[in-house]
């Protein structure tokens, strides 16, 4: 795209309509930009518009937005990116040369957006193949300096800061040091230089007076100089940061103990105060983390500063994040060797009194959180992600100091829990509050045990605060009355289910039911998460600890509940009640009594989700419902097959036909699920959904590609004949061979075709044979990953075992002469010993038994090496561990809270394949392995034993004699 006068007012235009309210105007400019981007310069042109100052600055801006996300997807896309235009290399040289300066001249909000996109830029390129950054950086942050102008100064840290957060969140690899030492060598002494210079002028202003707009920036300055501080000793103390240690610690324990009247006045000022302060308390915790033995000489100086700093920290919740750091701090000195300094008289209690029990008493805010935006609340106070919350982080101190003080804290802390409990049950509505700081340092000084299900306790005795504390509460008829106390004894019986007697559990069943219909989001959510963890609970051995038989006598309530529940306001997409439905549905023996409505309530709940998919993680569990309720209940009663399909067929029908691309996974491993679960002849709906199906845009999608290719699966299964009428093999052949050849979905393309070789007769694949070698032969030819040969070995294998070695030999040899051998030396033998999964590492065994004792390739006497080299690689797979052949399925995997609709695929656990074993007739491949031995060895006594003492190793010598021993044969 050129820069010229006309290009300028077509993108101002197209800028300017994507703004527009109206959607067709938006739409019409959106795609005309799309279009536009595939043009070489375009990323230029956009970045010359932004830099033009005759167009309007909302224009502007919306175009520095679109320059930001173009290079987000083009600079260096991924190899799963469907995109084919990146930007051109000189493109790029051009855009470096400008995109600083322009940062550093423009508005706020469009500096923004451009400093953004440097360091999408720098991510990639910076410093191998952007030398000219740094230097650029430090020549024009110098002139800021020299010049006092503090916005270009900042903009240049900000910057900078940006760049350099790759040292925080990489792994220590040498590529990282050597461009972490590049950094060090150019930019940490004139950030030194920066800081001290601001410092001073800090200094200076506040000793005058300086009034709230001259301090900011420099305190923003200072703030930015702290974090780049961090990123650049993240990963070891540099030298130049040891040598200059003093300056650094001297400059920052000043933030910490000074005063600044011009800014404290003002809770804006205060908070930039606050941040530069919370900054330095995250830099001497690194230190105390990293570099203890260099930093000790500062500890005493900064402990007694943030503990000073503490006591004059206020409750409100703008100084959290000050709150918050400092107290992590104290935490990491208490775990350290360092640790004396809490053993002296009185300290511990002072701790506790002073900092630990006023963070965790409930404020204003967190009621007002717990009211007003449940999913935040529960998302802090129960998921573990509230480490950094006042309430949490001070009981992570306590724990800290009982890292080497335990009886002291441990006694302290059940005496102000005892204290705690008996203010509560002297004046029960004054002082509910009391309780509920009970509960939650109980709950919060719990220690988990490794394997991270169970937790433990020294502070009381988990059944009697159960049943005297928290049972009150659980059996209390107004479930809506101290709702922020009915959670925390959610909470409690949640965390402790292990410790809970299974009839004792039971007794208040009834009761976590009529939580469900709790006012407060909380606290049905609460009892929903309750239910839903205690369904999980296993005893001794795996066993689940509750079964259908406890949960039938309240399952008609319990599944009224639940729905009621999504009928709560703000509850309609609560996914802790989706979860705890599908658990149930998982656990419950599913009568038509409770399918009916539970497929009737599941598709009311998707049918509006389609119409604004918002909640991932609520609509997968939609999916695991329906997938869970379909696998249980039609596999008791075949009946229900068409109920559901009644119901389901219309949603499913509006997913597709309205373009929910969202939801078009879940829709296909659904169909897949019905399909597996029709007995043939199925109906004309499915072939119709089968001939869509096979229609190339669906497949374009890297996302829709696993769900597409396990209904086809399923079809092949249940349908063979089907498929080798109209051309339809023909088109799910070229599917497999457009798979196969992606690095991306190979594996997915080989499922295909191994779904193929097992549900169609050889005489319907003959013809087509010669066309997936030379398919897979091309793909070879051009990569040779690991998992690529892998799923080829399992593809020939299958081949072999279903229609024999001399079929395999002869048609692969057909496409090239001798290939077959070829492929067996390279490949087959060295990588056999890689397969893992029980079915796969069973068929690659027999095969290549198969092989070894019928194959003329591998019994020719000069194939001898070839022959040992191959047993040798058998014995190797069939004596590796199980827990090392077999790839364990989690149970019903949790989904993260991060998941999207657009990134991954996202299997329905619920609605999982069932893996076929395609030679149920060989119980096991090992005896199978030495029975076909001792035959072959009948043949031609002699020969084999000297074969396997040249080619096997000692170890694996001794594993072949002792299965011979073991399966009473021999090879002679």
């Amino acid at each position: 795209m050129e820069w010229n006068a006309e290009n300028l007012q077509f993108l101002s235009q197209c800028f300017l309509h994507t703004l527009s309210p109206a959607p067709e105007p938006r739409r019409r400019a959106e795609a005309s930009l799309s279009e536009v981007s595939q043009q070489a310069n375009y990323g230029l042109a956009v970045l010359r518009l932004v830099a033009e100052p005759t167009v309007d600055d909302q224009i502007r801006q919306a175009a520095s937005v679109n320059f930001k996300n173009h290079l987000k997807a083009r600079w260096a896309p991924d190899s799963s990116s469907e995109d084919e235009h990146t930007i051109t290399e000189a493109e790029k040289e051009q855009i470096k040369a400008l995109i600083v300066s322009l940062m550093l001249s423009a508005a706020p909000k469009i500096q923004g957006q451009l400093s953004e996109a440097l360091v999408l830029i720098g991510k990639h390129d910076f410093p191998k193949r952007w030398p000219a950054l740094l230097p650029e950086l430090i020549s024009r942050l110098q002139n800021a300096s020299s010049a006092g102008d503090y916005a270009a100064i900042n903009g240049i840290l900000g910057t900078a800061n940006s760049i350099f957060k790759k040292f925080r969140y990489q792994y220590k690899t040498n590529d990282l040091l050597l461009d972490l030492k590049y950094c060090l060598d150019h930019f940490a002494a004139p950030l030194l230089e920066i800081f001290i210079k601001t410092a001073n002028m800090i200094e200076s202003a506040n000793s005058r007076g300086g009034s709230a707009v001259v301090l900011k920036p420099l305190f923003e300055s200072q703030r930015l100089c702290c974090r780049i501080f961090y990123s650049l000793n993240f990963q070891d103390l540099p030298e130049f940061f040891e040598d200059h240690m003093n300056e650094w610690m001297s400059e920052m324990q000043k933030y910490l103990t000074t005063n600044y009247p011009a800014l404290e006045s003002s809770a804006d000022g205060l908070a930039v105060v606050d941040e530069l302060r919370a900054a330095v308390c995250e830099n001497i915790n690194l230190y105390m983390e990293q570099n203890e033995e260099e930093f000790q000489n500062f500890l005493n100086g900064f402990a007694l500063s943030v503990w000073n700093l503490l006591s004059n920290v206020s409750q409100v919740s703008s100084r959290d994040h000050l709150a918050v750091t400092a107290i992590k701090f104290l935490t990491t000195v208490s775990t350290s060797v360092h640790h004396n300094l809490f053993a002296g008289e009185g300290v511990i209690p002072q701790i506790c009194q002073g900092i630990v029990i006023p963070n965790v008493r409930l404020r204003d805010e967190d009621e007002e959180l717990f009211e007003m935006n449940y999913i935040e609340f529960i998302r802090r106070d129960m998921e573990g992600s509230d480490l950094d919350t006042r309430r949490r982080i001070a009981c992570e101190l306590l724990k800290g100091i009982a890292t080497n003080y335990k009886p002291q804290v441990t006694n302290l802390v059940s005496v102000q829990i005892q204290n705690l409990l008996s203010s509560f049950a002297a004046n029960p509505v004054g002082n509910w509050k009391d309780k509920d700081c009970a509960i939650y340092l109980v709950v919060s000084l719990a220690i988990k045990k490794a394997s991270g299900t169970s937790v433990s306790t020294d502070l009381v005795d988990v059944q009697n605060f159960f049943l005297t504390v928290i049972v009150p509460e659980l059996q209390s008829q107004d479930v809506n009355g101290f709702p922020m106390l009915k959670a925390g004894a959610l909470k409690f019986f949640t965390m402790f289910r292990n410790h809970i007697p299974k009839p004792m559990a039971l007794q208040f069943f009834p009761d976590l039911i009529r939580f469900l219909r709790a006012e407060s989001n909380v606290v049905h959510s609460y009892a929903a998460s309750c239910i839903e963890k205690l369904l999980l609970v296993k005893d001794e051995g795996g066993r689940a600890r509750y079964n259908s038989a406890d949960v039938s006598p309240v399952l008609p309530q319990l599944m009224t509940n639940l729905f009621e529940a999504l009928k709560v306001p703000e509850s309609e997409e609560n996914q802790y009640v989706m979860k705890c439905i599908m658990r149930v549905l998982g656990v419950a023996d599913i009568s038509r009594e409770i399918a009916d409505p539970c497929i009737t309530g599941l598709i009311v709940i998707l049918n509006k989700a389609c119409e604004n998919p918002k909640n991932p993680v609520f609509n997968h569990y939609i999916f695991e419902s329906l997938a869970v309720l379909l696998k249980r209940a039609c596999g008791k009663d075949a009946s229900l097959i068409s109920i559901f399909e009644r119901s389901l067929f219309p949603s499913l029908q509006k997913i597709l036909g309205e373009d929910v691309t969202e939801f078009f996974p879940y829709a296909f491993q659904l169909l897949a699920q019905l399909v597996e679960l029709n007995r043939p002849p199925i109906s004309s709906a499915y072939i119709q959904i089968f001939e869509i199906l096979l229609t190339p845009d669906l497949w374009r999608k890297a996302s829709n590609v696993p769900a597409l290719v396990r209904l086809l699966q399923a079809f092949l299964h249940k349908v063979p004949h089907e498929l080798n009428q109209e051309g339809r093999l023909t088109q799910v052949l070229g599917i497999s061979y457009k798979l196969v050849s992606a690095r991306n979905t190979d594996e997915q393309g080989f499922y295909v075709l191994n779904t193929i070789i097992e549900s169609l007769d050889y005489s319907v694949i003959a013809p087509y044979v010669g066309q997936i070698w030379s398919a897979l032969f091309i793909v070879l030819q051009g990569k040779q990953t690991g998992k690529f040969i892998k799923s080829l070995l399992i593809y020939m294998s299958l081949f072999l075992v279903k229609h024999g070695s001399k079929n395999l030999a002869d048609t692969m040899n057909a496409i090239q002469a001798n290939i077959f051998q070829v492929i067996l030396v390279q490949f087959w033998i060295s990588n056999l010993k890689l397969i893992t999964g029980f079915i796969e590492t069973k068929l690659t065994a027999v095969a290549s038994t198969r092989l070894l004792c019928e194959s003329p390739a591998l019994l020719d006497a000069a194939a001898v090496e070839h022959w040992g080299k191959m047993l040798d690689s058998i014995v190797t797979l069939l004596s590796r561990p199980e827990q090392d052949r077999v790839e364990e399925e989690p149970e019903m995997p949790d989904i993260a809270e991060n998941v999207g609709y657009s990134a991954t695929f996202v299997r329905l656990h619920n609605a999982g394949k069932t893996e076929d074993d395609p030679l149920k007739d060989i119980r096991d491949p090992k005896e199978f392995l030495v029975t076909s031995l001792a035959r072959l060895s009948a043949l031609s006594p002699g020969r084999y034993p000297q074969i396997i003492n040249q080619y096997l190793d000692q170890t694996n010598q001794a594993e072949l004699l002792r299965l011979c021993s073991s399966y009473n044969c021999a090879i002679v």
